[in-house]
């Protein structure tokens, strides 16, 4: 049998399909637009989402037999809010994980609510990217919209609505919506209350690998299946990229270059960061992780080399670098604000350290090295918990770069395994539809069968400690110019 993984992305929905061996036999992706409002605004339509995951679909089984697939699922981009009338249309463009307005709501939540009770109720605290400050900025600074919320989804959930009617979620993407009681897995009810919405108005809660309904006789025939076809939950885009990379279980890790950047570490237990700069969430797994985010991490790289050095050779700039440890140059990857450890959405961009001599090969180097400094933040903050990481696997577009995964390597002090796939929340969500297709009996069983790693990039012992003299400088950057962003916002 076949299936079907949609990792709906924030620049594209890739679409891919695999057997049940994990064996990919297309791969698809679709892009959309971004759209810019307002400065530090950031939404799309979610009709645009769907009309390229229909397009994506009928081009995906194009060369299959149509009653092999049997089962769909996802990995998608977090915290969006999506919001329907009573008519199931969607009322405004959604606002997406990168989108920073909500900045009063955050300080209402975290400063009168308190973000002790927030973690109480949440397991979490209020950033800008959440979907309950942005209900709360809805309802605040458009109330006529809120007043015509009849559901409140998330990007995934409104295709596999569209698919089957359903209004769902599952855990592990709700887990980043400030509204789910993460420990036990429920939506809290003082959340809901402080947002001034309704239960019945969140979607229903599912485990990342349930069944949630099959394919309307509509849309089944419109892209060509049967409507038997299963949909299953899916999960959010890094536990689903988890999945495809085989981080489950208890004490693994995942670093995911993409959009945005993360340091993914799995746990059999429900724990929380005391000081909450590691985000609790639920897995796809059906157990629970701690995560670190930063919103800019491969996208720095592409705004470098896209839009400043017009030069889209990527691994042409970076085989010109050669001095690993050594750079003068320092980048703080904060072009959409910043989220963990910080927590700061006025943060922005910076190079420091200049000279007339400085070159484009220091300044590329630079902007990969911020990043893995910035990842390096999160890592330090699960090291003080007690959590010891000897190695980590990798995904995201900014994984294929050879040297990136070097410098990542040598920051962390850590082995760096390359999966054999690189559809990591695709993948994952393939394999998602796997067991909930009853192919294998959970989780762990489909990653142990399906995921290969490749090749693993060692520490070398004079560079980490050259790296670890270069993070003790980076670190000193944010503290120094912090107060500066908010007078240059």
């Amino acid at each position: 049998m076949l299936y079907i993984g949609i990792d709906l992305g924030t620049s594209a929905v890739k679409l891919l399909l695999t057997d049940e061996k994990g064996t990919i036999k297309n791969v698809v992706s679709k892009e959309y637009p971004i759209y810019f409002p307002n400065s530090g605004w950031s939404e799309q339509k979610p009709e645009e989402w769907w009309e390229q995951v229909v397009v994506g679909i009928k081009e995906l089984i194009t060369n299959v037999d149509k009653d092999e697939i049997d089962g769909i699922s996802f990995g998608g981009q977090m915290h969006g809010l999506v919001i329907l009338d009573e008519s199931d249309e969607v009322i405004r463009p959604a606002l997406l994980w990168n989108d920073g307005r909500t900045w009063e709501e955050c300080n209402y939540l975290n400063e009168v609510i308190g973000q002790e009770n927030l973690s109480k109720y949440t397991a979490n605290i209020a950033f800008t990217g959440f979907t309950a400050p942005k209900i709360l900025w809805v309802k605040n600074k458009e109330p006529e919209n809120f007043n015509r919320i009849n559901k409140i989804m998330l990007p995934k959930d409104y295709i596999a609505y569209k698919l089957t009617g359903v209004h769902c979620t599952d855990v592990s993407d709700a887990s980043g919506m400030l509204l789910l009681d993460v420990e036990n897995k429920c939506w809290s009810k003082e959340m809901i209350e402080i947002c001034g919405i309704k239960e019945d108005q969140l979607a229903t809660l599912f485990e990342s690998y349930e069944v949630v309904g099959t394919l309307k006789e509509e849309i089944a025939t419109e892209l060509g299946l049967n409507s038997h076809v299963k949909v299953i939950a899916g999960a959010g885009d890094n536990a689903a990229a988890a999945v495809g990379t085989g981080t489950v279980g208890n004490g693994m890790c995942n670093i995911s270059l993409g959009t945005s950047g993360t340091i993914f570490i799995s746990s059999g237990q429900f724990g929380v960061d005391p000081h909450n700069a590691l985000h609790a969430f639920a897995h796809a797994d059906g157990h629970y992780h701690l995560m670190g985010c930063m919103l800019s991490a491969a996208s720095c790289n592409k705004w470098w080399m896209d839009d400043i050095v017009k030069d889209k050779d990527y691994i042409g700039e970076q085989q010109k670098i050669n001095k690993l440890g050594e750079n003068k140059v320092f980048f703080l990857p904060y072009l959409m604000g910043e989220r963990s450890p910080h927590n700061d959405p006025d943060a922005r961009g910076t190079f420091i350290g200049m000279t007339m001599d400085t070159t484009r090969e220091e300044m590329t180097q630079a902007v990969l090295e911020g990043v893995a400094f910035a990842l390096r933040d999160s890592f330090e903050v699960a090291k003080s918990l007690g959590i010891q990481i000897e190695r980590t696997k990798i995904c995201g577009g900014g994984a294929k770069s050879s040297l990136w995964r070097q410098i990542i390597a040598n920051v962390l002090n850590v082995k760096v395994d390359q999966i054999e796939s690189e559809e990591g929340p695709a993948l994952g969500g393939a394999m998602l539809a796997m067991v909930g297709c009853g192919v294998y009996k959970n989780v762990e069983e489909a990653a142990e069968q399906i995921v290969k790693i490749i090749n693993t990039v060692e520490p070398d012992e004079a560079l980490v400690a050259k790296y670890d003299a270069q993070y003790k400088k980076f670190a000193k950057i944010y503290p120094t110019v912090k107060t500066l962003f908010k007078e240059i916002v």
